[in-house]
């Protein structure tokens, strides 16, 4: 329970640290877009290491493979479903999917964009510590937190909301995801082996489909030159801390 709050609490504290540095400071694009691609390899990295590997190798390639497509299928769902929530009718259109529907500047719609990849995430770093402590998985989500939530405080002082508001509501998302790495660990400390390697396999398509929706797009889109070197150190980082 313990290491569960702690690691809730480490890999919140990104938004946090962002939604301070967003409501103070403008950095420019290229530079959360290369961050968003360093987050973006350190995850590829994790996942595969940390939750659909060990899925993989304990319950078999068929039950790991629909997991993973099932974690991404729902995410899609999701994804689309808040689309429209946000993005008004256009959101239907290509122009205005996925993560493009939220890099309109548009602070709000960004954070509930980050809450919903965040969960998955979030949760998975709980279900990874019955299997033992995933510092891998906890840099990643730390990184991809970071950026985004500097983005998405500094859309909202844009709009006019306060420094406070800004922080503020960072802090309530750092809190909400903190607890969704407390109750991946609690609600299912205690399942069986093939149970457990279906729900890892499903947290990684999840993080995965969040991956090809959301990070990447962002940090190809602005990060260039220095995204595809970026996503490099960060698969490197990643893959070292958990080997």
């Amino acid at each position: 329970m313990g290491e569960a709050i702690l690691f809730g609490l480490a890999a919140s504290s990104a938004l946090v640290i962002g939604g301070v540095a967003g409501a103070y400071l403008r950095p420019p694009k290229a530079v959360t877009a290369v961050l968003l691609a360093f987050a973006s390899g350190a995850l590829i990295s994790a996942l595969a290491l940390e939750l659909f590997g060990p899925a993989f190798e304990t319950g078999g390639a068929l039950p790991a493979g629909l997991g993973l497509l099932a974690g991404a299928a729902v995410f899609v769902a999701v994804d689309v479903a808040l689309d429209k929530k946000v993005g008004g009718p256009e959101a239907d259109g290509r122009e205005t999917s996925g993560a493009g529907a939220r890099r309109g500047g548009v602070g709000l719609p960004l954070l509930a964009a980050v809450t919903l990849d965040g969960v998955p995430e979030n949760a998975a770093l709980g279900v990874s510590l019955i299997e033992g402590a995933s510092l891998t998985l906890l840099v990643a989500i730390f990184f991809s937190n970071l950026p985004e939530s500097l983005v998405g405080a500094v859309a909202m002082r844009d709009e006019g909301r306060s420094r406070k508001f800004a922080i503020g509501i960072w802090c309530v998302a750092a809190v909400l995801l903190a607890l969704a790495v407390v109750v991946g660990r609690l609600a299912l400390e205690g399942v069986g082996e093939k149970t457990l390697a279906v729900l890892l396999a499903f947290a990684g398509g999840a993080v995965l489909a969040s991956l090809a929706d959301t990070l990447m797009p962002e940090a190809f889109e602005h990060g260039q030159p220095y995204n595809a070197f970026a996503t490099a150190a960060g698969f490197f980082l990643s893959f070292v801390l958990a080997t």
